[in-house]
Order: C-alpha cells, then structure tokens, then sequence
C-alpha cells in the first residue's frame, strides 16, 4: 500500500477535484483505493457523498465528539459495536487517540465506485489538529499518548489497507502548513504538487519547501523516540515529491510548450526550478531532474475542464460518468451535447494517474 497526498498551499488549484479523480481513476484501472479525506472543509467528501447521507453519518457521531470516553462507557456494547458496521467520518475514528482511549475497531468504508471507497471528512477535524499542536512537544520526550496522536493517520491508513486491500490511500487535506498536515505529509510515501500557471501558485511551492525543511528536521528526531512497537505507524523515510501538475489551465493553441496562453507558460516553465531550489533534493531526487521537469502526465489534465467538476459535484460521480448520471431536465441538453468531451475526461486521468503509479514505483526502487 502506497500513501498519496495531493497538497498546496495555494487554495483553488483543483486539490479536491484532482484527488477525487485521481482515486476513481486507480479504481478503473483495477487498483483498490481508499481516499480518507481530512480536510476540515471536507471538499471532497461534499463532492462524493450526498448531504443526507453525509448528515446521516455525523448525527449519530456527535455525542462522541464532546467525549468519546464518556458516552462509549455509558453505551450497550452491541449499541457501540453496530457502530463499525456503518460508515464513520475519519475525526471519529481517530477521536480515540485523541482522548486517550483504548479502540482497534474500524468502520466500514462508504463505497463510491468499484474499487473506490472514503472515509469521509467531517468539520470538527480542527479539534484533532488543535490536539497534535498542544502535544507536539512532548513527543519529544517520549510520550506514548502524543506519539500516537501524531502516528495515528498512518496507522489507520495501514489498517484500512490491512483489511480492505486497498493498494494506494489518496489523502485529502487543507492548504494549510499547521500542524496537522505537518503531520500528515510527513508521514506520507509521497505527495503531488497542483499548481495553477500564476504568481501565487509559485509562491506556495516556495512556502512548502521552507515548510519541509523544518518538517524533515522534526521527522528525523522524532523518529528516534518512536518505540520499537510504533514503528510500523512510523515510515522510514520522510516523504517523497512525486511532481506536480499544472491544473486548470487556460488553452490556447500556439508553438509554445503544451498549449497554453504565454502568461500561463511563463509561469509553468517556473515550476521546476522553484521546486529545484526550495524543496531539498532528497524529496525529489528519486524521481530524477529528467523527470521532475515534466508535470505528471504531462497535459492530459492541464487544461481547464470549465463546469464539467461543478456537475461531477452535483451528481456526485466522476466527470466522465456524468452523462449516465440520473441527470435533472434543465441539464439534459448542455450534457448530452458535450458527453463526448465528459467521457474523454476518463483517458486523460488514466494517462495521468499511470505516470503518478511510475513514479510511486520509484520511490520502492529506492530501497
């Protein structure tokens, strides 16, 4: 099982919609993959499950938020097993260490597709990072409790492909650089870089390359506190960049390199030396210079995909099955007129997704 997180810190570059696809295209493809989306925002979640389900879920975990402790030792036994035998958001199932409790049991995963399940978001995951900032330090010492906190994610992901079979976990997070993705990438195999083709997306590259490096730093001490026991929650290296892509693009059919409008050139062809110069070549030397010059997939999604994710979220399917959808009557005639360009949308994820699997492969090659 591989981790994938896809991460900016640059907001609005296509990070949700990217990783949902990303997902359902391993899953076309005959690879098992879970996608845990722990972004408090919950975007991805919103794209890919329907709000009375989403609610549905949530109502019956509210009372373990405030306490998990308390209203599980004040609950029948066969109440809080039938618990797991339903779907559970990711904060509920890493409330436990959270709180300090004593729980191996996990849900069942919401099936979006075949070969595609998530653990949804939910809102309240602000309090689980609120958690990892104030235990930070004590990791240091040694703590058993802070230590879990900050392996828990890995853990759970391992867990979940453990018992599902899942070959690769899409991770879905904030564009923040807090602590909890701090957490998270850290403990990641590998993540992907979206950037759109502007000043802020290059700006962003730049903060998490000056995030990483201290990030490594924290890596490499704290994992000589981890105990012997927590080490397979405990990666043994820090992550590895597998690229970027650039999203969202403006066409526009010229000579210049992959199609696109020279302002948005000017700032693609950047990307590569700004990760080159502010991540630390140990993150992205397994991949190669060759390689990492080159978006993932090159520009089979690069282009803007216009209202086609808008209706992906509204129906709740990945955009090339948007015109099989059950679709309202005001959005019959637009879709159907553009199935064929719907549809294509599956290919250029695939070609995408097979580059993103050639370069994870890379990192097992490193040994």
């Amino acid at each position: 099982m591989k981790t994938i997180t896809i991460f900016n810190n640059k907001g609005g570059v296509g990070k949700t919609t990217l990783s949902y696809h990303t997902a359902h295209a391993l899953g076309e493809m005959g690879h098992k993959t879970l996608i845990m989306d722990l972004d408090p925002q919950c975007n991805v979640t919103i794209l890919a499950i329907e709000e009375e389900k989403l609610h549905e879920i949530w109502e019956k975990e509210d009372p373990f938020i405030s306490d998990y402790k308390l209203v599980r030792d004040n609950m029948p036994e066969i109440e809080y097993a039938s618990l797991f035998e339903e779907t559970r958001s990711v904060h509920f199932l890493l409330k436990p260490a959270q709180d300090g409790v004593d729980s191996n049991n996990l849900s069942k995963p919401y099936e979006l597709a075949s070969n595609v399940d998530i653990i949804p978001g939910r809102l309240t995951m602000h309090l689980f990072e609120d958690k990892i900032s104030n235990v930070w330090s004590d990791v240091y010492k040694g703590d058993p409790h802070a230590i879990r906190i900050v392996t828990e994610v890995r853990r759970l992901a391992l867990k979940y492909a453990e018992k599902y079979d899942y070959e690769y976990v899409i991770i879905d997070t904030s564009p923040s650089l807090g602590s909890l993705n701090k957490t998270i990438i850290s403990v990641t195999d590998g993540f992907i870089i979206p950037a759109m083709p502007d000043l802020f997306s290059v700006y962003g590259i730049k903060n998490i390359g000056n995030a990483l490096k201290a990030w490594q730093k924290e890596f490499h001490l704290i994992s000589q506190f981890i105990p012997e026991e927590k080490r397979l929650s405990f990666p043994n290296k820090f992550v590895r960049l597998l690229g970027y892509t650039i999203y969202n693009a403006r066409r526009r059919e010229n000579p210049q390199q992959w199609d696109l409008t020279t302002a948005h050139y000017n700032y693609a062809k950047q990307i590569p030396e700004i990760i080159k110069s502010y991540i630390d070549k140990s993150i992205w030397s397994p991949i190669g210079e060759g390689i990492l010059q080159k978006p993932i997939g090159e520009m089979s999604v690069m282009h803007t995909h216009n209202t086609f994710p808008n209706m992906a979220q509204k129906y709740h399917v990945p955009m090339w099955k948007v015109p099989s959808a059950n679709l309202e009557p005001a959005d019959v005639s637009t879709i159907s007129g553009n199935r064929a360009k719907y549809e294509a949308t599956k290919q250029a994820y695939i070609t995408f997704v097979t580059d993103v699997i050639s370069r994870i492969n890379m990192l097992s090659d490193e040994g």
